[in-house]
């Protein structure tokens, strides 16, 4: 079997991340193929974009969650994700119990003797309506029937898992800053949510193998319950094994991938990326090593944004006024402190008027370097 050694993981990550060439694709298509972006951080997800995607222009997602073609929900992980309604409707029931499980494994005292089924369908009375609600306006309205709990495990169990809600625009569309407001997910979409199937069988997994695969592959079937938090996938992956092909990493664990999936050259070069935080493209992973030192694996799960260089964290950065600041985790070469300066000043251009000045744009970028500040290594 052959050995995939941790460059050539690297490398097919990056290809299927759209983040070793940006893509030419609309951006529903984009978020479709990654598979959902994590969003509970609203604005996150337009650098995700913009490192990703071509002439990416920041309105065009904000009109997707208008549009309600794309929204925000709880699911994988049971963390705010931004996905295709499409995708939202077909997989929703298969992360229930998942959702529920998680919910509980936070305030499993406070919802004891709650029945479950009962306060699903108490929340979706209220829900009906049509009338938007944050979490704590629907807990409040059912604390007279369940008062031991309290509004905070109420509200997350109802919004997070029991009732399939999405986060209502304003929250969420570009520069914009919105409290959530929860709506009923078949109401806002006009379509109910596809049930699972009576005969058993788990076409939503498999799914979820090969999407899973194409934006993330090869991985290994730990690495796919880490991005979904879906335990009861072994099955699922079983049935599509045939279709499949395996390779070993160097410590030896079987990955899976698709036959045709990229898995380019581990000596092409890698150019400057910045990622947002919780970026898929690290969490996505039960073995972020192909992308982040274990020295720096806490900053995958703090919020921190990294930068990446030859396809690996080596900085972190953040933003403020027109101005990216990049605190570097290594020392940096001559050419990677000007690429990682030219790119820095593309995104705070970015970031400051929407225009795609995302890449290929070194003059300008070298124009407005005073958008950047690279602290000191130590």
């Amino acid at each position: 079997m052959t050995v995939l050694d941790t460059r050539a993981l690297n490398r097919a990550t990056l290809a299927r991340q759209f983040l070793l060439d940006r893509a030419d694709v609309p951006v529903l298509d984009a978020v479709a193929h990654l598979g959902g972006l994590q969003a509970q951080e609203p604005q996150e997800p337009f650098v995700g974009l913009w490192s990703r995607l071509r002439a990416f222009d920041p309105a065009e997602l904000s009109d997707l969650l208008t549009g309600r073609r794309v929204v925000r929900t709880h699911l994988m992980r049971r963390t705010v994700h931004l996905v295709t309604a499409d995708d939202a409707l077909a997989w929703r029931a298969r992360h229930d119990t998942m959702l529920r499980q998680r919910v509980l494994g936070t305030y499993r005292r406070e919802l004891a003797g709650v029945d479950l089924d009962e306060l699903a369908a108490a929340g979706r009375a209220v829900m009906a309506d049509g009338e938007p609600r944050s979490m704590t306006e629907l807990a409040r309205a059912l604390a007279d029937r369940w008062p031991a709990p309290g509004p905070r495990a109420l509200g997350e169990m109802l919004v997070a898992a029991l009732v399939p809600m999405v986060q209502l625009p304003p929250r969420g569309l570009w520069r914009t800053r919105a409290g959530v407001r929860n709506a009923l997910l078949s109401s806002w979409l006009g379509r109910e949510i596809d049930p699972p199937p009576p005969d058993g069988s788990d076409p939503v997994g498999k799914a979820l193998v090969r999407r899973y695969l194409a934006a993330f592959g090869p991985a290994a079937s730990a690495d796919l319950r880490a991005w979904c938090g879906l335990a009861g996938l072994p099955a699922a992956v079983a049935a599509v094994r045939e279709e499949l092909v395996a390779f070993r990493d160097e410590r030896g664990r079987e990955l899976l991938d698709l036959p045709d999936a990229p898995r380019p050259d581990p000596d092409i070069p890698a150019p400057v990326r910045f990622l947002p935080a919780f970026d898929n493209a690290i969490l996505g992973y039960r073995d972020r090593s192909r992308i982040i030192d274990d020295a720096h694996r806490g900053l995958s799960v703090t919020g921190a944004r990294v930068v990446l260089v030859d396809g690996r964290v080596a900085a972190t950065w953040n933003a403020k006024a027109d101005t990216v600041t990049i605190t570097p985790l290594r020392r940096f070469s001559h050419a990677e402190r000007t690429a990682v300066t030219e790119q820095g000043a593309a995104l705070a251009r970015f970031l400051t008027d929407g225009s795609d000045h995302s890449a290929d744009s070194a003059d300008s970028a070298h124009r407005d370097s005073h958008r950047v500040r690279i602290d000191l290594y130590v």
